[in-house]
C-alpha cells in the first residue's frame, strides 16, 4: 500500500496559495478531497438554505482544485457542499462546478450525494426507538422533526458507491469530514486504523500546522503508517502539532467517533521525519456494533434584527443597569401601541448583550491639561454636536455603529445532538446517491 491523499484546504472557498496547490499536484496523489461545511457557524446556513462563503470565493477554489483533477485524473470529493450540506447546497456546488467545466472545457462524470431527510421518514424512526439524544442534550420531541430541517452526516459508504461506478467528481451533502478523505483509502483495503487517523489529521487542512492556516496536506498512506507534510511555504509540522489536532472538536482525543466505529489512538506514536513532515503509527479503528448517523436540524422561530453598537459616555454606562429596564418597559408600551394592541410585547425577545463592559471608556482616561481659552470653546462644541446628549448625557446617547441593522433576518434555532441508529453495518438512514454526467463536448 502506497496511497497519496490531497487534502487542499480546509474549507472550499477560504482560499489557499496556489504554489501549495502545485506542490500536492506534483506530488502525485490518488485522490483529491475537502470539506466544504461547517456548524462553527451556527444554524443559519441549514436553517435558511444560505452558504456561508459567497459564490466567488468558492467558485475560486472550485476552479483550480477541478484543473487539478483534470490533469491528474483521479477523483474529487467535496464533501457538506453549501455550508450545511443540504440538498439545495449541493445543487448550488453542482451549478458552479458545470459553470467552471463550460468555461474551462473541463470533461469530468459527476455524481452528487444528498442528505436531507424528511420528517415522516424520522418520525417512523422516533416511533421505533431508534433516534436518540447525545449525551448532556436535551429530550427530543416528535413535533420536533416537522419544525425543522434536517441533514444526516454520511460515512464512507454513499462516496465508496459512487467511487465504484467510476465518478470523477463528487459533490456531497452534509458528511463526516474524516470520510472524505477514508472513503478511496478504505475502498482499497488499507488498514482502518491508519485511514482514519490520516483522515482525522488532514481533515481541516493545514490547521494542524504551524502556524496553521488555510493551505493544505499531503498524505502518503502505507501498511504500518502515514506520512503528513504540509505544503505551504513557511509552514511546518511537530509530532505535537500533529497529535493535538486530535483534541480538535472531540472531547476525548483517543477516541473518536465516526459513524460505523471509532478511531483509537491510545497507543499512536508521532514522529519526524524532518521540519515539514511527521509519521504516525500505531492506530487502530474499533468496529461499531451498528451503524449510526448524526442528525442535524435547524428550526424557525421567528425573525430578527441585529444592532451593534458602542458607548463611549462614562455616565451612560454607569447607569446602563436602571437604564436597560427602562428601555425594555419603553419598547413594550411602543408595541402594544404600534400593533394596536395585537401583538403581545411578551412574543417579542429585546436582549441586550452588553460586550466589552469597560473596555471601551477603559476606566478614568487621563485628562490632559487645557490650554487657554480651549476649555470654553469644548463647552460649546458640547452644547451644539450631536456627539454628547445633553441632560447629564443619559437622555440620548450616541452609539457608534459599524454595520446596518439587518432586519428581518430569519432567527433559527440549532437542533444538533442526535443520532439515529441503524441495524447491522449499514447507514441507518437513505442518503440519495444521484448519479449525474456533466460532459462539455468542444464546437
Amino acid at each position: 500500500m502506497d496511497m497519496r491523499i490531497l487534502a487542499p484546504t480546509g474549507a472550499l472557498g477560504a482560499g489557499f496559495d496556489t504554489a501549495a496547490l502545485d506542490r500536492g499536484v506534483a506530488a502525485g496523489p490518488h485522490v483529491i478531497a475537502c470539506d466544504a461545511g461547517s456548524t462553527d457557524s451556527g444554524p443559519a446556513a441549514l436553517g435558511s438554505g444560505t452558504p456561508k462563503l459567497s459564490a466567488q470565493a468558492v467558485t475560486r477554489d472550485l476552479r483550480l482544485l477541478l484543473k487539478a483533477r483534470d490533469a491528474l485524473q483521479v477523483p474529487l470529493i467535496i464533501g457538506s457542499c453549501g455550508t450545511s450540506g443540504r440538498d439545495a447546497g449541493v445543487d448550488w456546488v453542482a451549478g458552479l462546478a458545470r459553470t467552471v467545466a463550460a468555461e474551462n472545457n473541463l470533461h469530468f462524470k459527476l455524481g452528487l450525494i444528498y442528505s436531507d431527510q424528511p420528517a415522516e421518514r424520522l418520525q417512523h424512526l422516533y416511533d421505533e426507538g431508534r433516534i436518540r439524544p447525545l449525551a448532556n442534550a436535551p429530550v427530543i420531541e416528535r413535533k420536533l422533526f416537522e419544525r425543522s430541517h434536517t441533514v444526516a452526516m454520511m460515512g464512507v459508504e454513499p462516496l465508496q458507491e459512487l467511487l465504484r461506478d467510476g465518478y470523477d467528481v463528487i459533490l456531497a451533502g452534509r458528511a463526516s469530514d474524516t470520510a472524505l478523505f477514508a472513503a478511496l483509502p478504505h475502498l482499497n483495503g488499507a488498514d482502518p486504523g491508519l485511514t482514519w487517523h490520516m483522515a482525522k489529521t488532514i481533515e481541516c487542512g493545514a490547521a494542524c500546522a504551524i502556524p496553521p492556516d488555510a493551505n493544505g496536506l499531503l498524505v502518503t498512506l502505507r501498511d504500518d503508517h502515514f506520512d503528513v507534510t504540509t505544503l505551504a511555504d513557511g509552514s511546518r509540522l511537530t509530532p505535537r502539532s500533529v497529535a493535538a489536532h486530535t483534541l480538535y472538536e472531540n472531547a476525548d482525543p483517543f477516541h473518536i467517533a465516526e459513524p460505523s466505529g471509532t478511531l483509537d489512538t491510545t497507543h499512536a506514536t508521532y514522529e519526524a521525519v524532518d521540519e515539514r513532515t511527521v509519521r504516525v503509527r500505531g492506530s487502530r479503528y474499533i468496529e461499531a456494533d451498528g451503524y449510526t448517523n448524526k442528525l442535524e436540524g435547524a428550526e424557525l422561530v421567528g425573525y430578527q434584527t441585529v444592532i451593534v453598537g458602542g458607548v463611549r459616555d462614562k455616565v451612560v454606562i454607569e447607569r446602563l443597569p436602571e437604564l436597560l429596564p427602562m428601555a425594555k418597559k419603553y419598547f413594550d408600551a411602543k408595541i402594544l401601541d404600534v400593533f394596536d394592541g395585537r401583538v403581545d410585547p411578551d412574543t417579542i425577545d429585546i436582549n441586550y448583550r452588553l460586550y466589552g463592559t469597560g473596555t471601551i471608556l477603559a476606566g478614568t482616561e487621563p485628562t490632559p491639561p487645557a490650554a487657554p481659552g480651549t476649555r470654553r470653546a469644548d463647552h460649546r462644541h458640547r452644547a451644539r454636536s450631536g456627539h454628547r446628549p445633553r441632560d447629564l448625557h443619559v437622555r440620548r446617547p450616541r452609539f457608534l455603529a459599524p454595520a446596518h441593522p439587518r432586519v428581518r433576518r430569519p432567527g433559527l434555532h440549532p437542533r444538533l445532538p442526535l443520532f439515529a441508529a441503524g441495524d447491522g453495518p449499514r447507514p441507518a438512514l437513505p442518503l440519495h446517491p444521484q448519479p449525474r454526467r456533466h460532459r462539455r463536448h468542444p464546437h
